[in-house]
């Protein structure tokens, strides 16, 4: 970790940080007025997160990353581009969702998870019936769920668990629906690096389903 990058923690991270408050509008999380609230699980270094706080200025981006190397990166992106329209938390992305007000949030990214390869560590994948019910509740009716791997066992148990939930429906007509990144979708470091070891990647997208 750079200097920089330590004095961000100990500067900008604070201005940043978001403390999760039961029943809160998360739009009352940002200082300024912003239309809607999209989330982000396990943002990484950042890239994909900033780029589309600046492509949607009016709209307020939530990121949840627990690992402080990539908290760093990410404000030393902001501090670059004086994104305004993203809040913080360093720590469980589960905090904030069981925070969450029924019907809050617009659009949830997960991209490239942990995928936990290991039998006994299955439980700790993000993707969980369970965690589907949290997401479906706080997630506005019409809104989308982002997934991405690279990770041939974790893309199966996604899908086994994403389509049979009552609440979400697969938004794709043919293959090139999940073997292409849409335009919208800016590609991640860890992306960009599965690709050059020889990993195909899929792109999941899911809407939730009117109530």
């Amino acid at each position: 970790m750079s200097a920089r990058q330590a004095g961000l923690l100990e500067t900008l991270l604070p201005e940043l940080t978001l403390t999760p408050r039961k029943g809160c509008d998360p739009k009352e999380y940002f200082a300024r007025g912003v239309s809607g609230v999209w989330l982000e699980v396990g943002f990484g270094a950042g890239e994909h997160l900033v780029w589309q706080a600046q492509k949607h200025p009016g709209i307020g981006i939530v990121g949840a990353e627990p690992y402080v190397s990539g908290m760093a990166k990410l404000l030393s992106k902001i501090g670059d581009t004086q994104t305004a329209n993203i809040r913080l938390y360093m720590g469980d992305a589960h905090d904030i969702v069981d925070a969450l007000p029924d019907a809050s949030i617009g659009r949830v990214f997960v991209l490239f998870p942990d995928p936990w390869p290991k039998t006994r560590h299955h439980k700790r994948r993000f993707v969980q019936t369970a965690m589907l019910d949290d997401l479906s509740r706080v997630m506005k009716d019409g809104a989308e769920l982002r997934f991405a791997t690279d990770d041939g066992g974790y893309l199966v148990w996604a899908l086994e668990r994403l389509m049979v939930h009552p609440s979400f429906i697969w938004l794709a007509d043919t293959a090139a629906d999940w073997r292409t990144r849409p335009e919208d979708w800016p590609e991640t470091r860890y992306e960009a690096k599965a690709l050059r070891q020889g990993r195909p990647c899929t792109y999941l997208r899911f809407q939730r389903v009117d109530r």
